[in-house]
């Protein structure tokens, strides 16, 4: 029998019908969130569709409230100057450089060790953070996440991060006087050797994108524990928030591979951030970003996002709708 390989054009189609096969699939796992953040806001449709293109974001940056300037007391951030985070985001979409004081993390890290969180973003997949290999033999699952929900709200030193002025005071200097808490999450990511592309994609892992959950949005991120390049460290690129290719714009999907992304920004734009316990930095979520997959440690890691329009109940702890 006579074996004939495929020729370049027939491995071209073959590999154009695996990315789009890849690109519904996608789709159609997130598009139960979609159609309950539509019934909980209709708003939030057309922003979805319009505020991945730029000519609709800068219109809609427009609309920006002028905050007037004020002394910020009573923060836990001390040393650091509001004006040089905003003038980063504004250059860069990045700042670097908040450090949660000692006891603020380990309270954190103390609670979530002794408390239950949910696999996979998945309330049925619920089990202890320091038994994860125990709960992926017992649910027959890789385990890439474990998040907490509204439980985080329960830890006195996570919501001392969440009302401290300084975070609000960037958020308003930086989004405009309509500036409002949106999210707050605690989270693990596990190094499991079993997740699928799927999996990742689910957890933001692995591959660049860039949020749309509002049209104007700002992510502070803290390490609650040491993070280092086996830990699943977060990469950020410089300068993305402000420029994006047209096919970024046009295409429904957020995710895109590396390649592409730094085809358009540079090999020297992604920032890959490391640090010790208690290291925070800000992000316009807007630019491309992703969580890398841990190798050998799990990641926690703490987000408070600000953004300017109602906070959506489910989303505020960073729950989609899983079926």
């Amino acid at each position: 029998m006579t074996v004939t390989k495929p020729d370049k054009a027939d491995a071209a189609s073959l590999e154009a019908i695996a990315r789009n096969g890849s690109i519904l699939r996608r789709i159609a796992v997130r598009i139960p969130t979609y159609l309950s953040d539509i019934r909980e806001n209709p708003a939030w449709l057309p922003m979805f569709v319009l505020a991945r293109t730029m000519p609709a974001r800068r219109l809609h940056w427009r609309g920006a409230k002028p905050v007037r300037a004020k002394k910020v007391q009573d923060t836990m951030f001390a040393g650091v100057n509001r004006q040089d985070v905003v003038d980063a985001l504004q250059s860069d979409g990045l700042f670097s450089g908040l450090v949660l004081p000692k006891f603020i993390h380990e309270e954190i890290a103390a609670f979530v060790r002794c408390t239950p969180c949910f696999g996979n973003f998945d309330r049925r997949l619920e089990f202890m953070p320091t038994e994860h290999e125990q709960a992926e033999a017992r649910f027959g699952v890789p385990l890439l996440s474990g998040h907490y929900f509204e439980r985080i709200l329960a830890c006195k030193a996570a919501l001392a991060i969440q009302n401290d002025p300084l975070l609000t005071d960037i958020a308003a200097h930086y989004l405009g006087g309509q500036a409002k808490l949106i999210t707050t999450r605690v989270w693990w990511s596990f190094p499991t050797g079993q997740a699928s592309d799927a999996d990742k994609n689910l957890a933001s892992l692995g591959k660049y994108h860039f949020d749309l959950d509002d049209w104007r949005m700002l992510k502070f991120f803290f390490y609650l524990l040491p993070v280092d390049e086996g830990t699943g460290p977060h990469v950020y690129v410089r300068g993305s928030h402000k420029r994006r290719a047209l096919k970024h714009q046009l295409t429904l999907l957020v995710g895109h591979p590396a390649e592409e992304v730094l085809d358009v920004y540079g090999e020297q734009s992604p920032v890959t951030l490391t640090g010790e316990a208690g290291l925070g930095f800000v992000e316009d979520p807007f630019g491309f970003h992703m969580g890398t997959v841990p190798a050998h440690t799990p990641r926690l890691m703490m987000e408070v996002g600000f953004g300017v329009s109602p906070p959506s109940r489910r989303r505020f702890h960073g729950e989609p709708v899983i079926r």
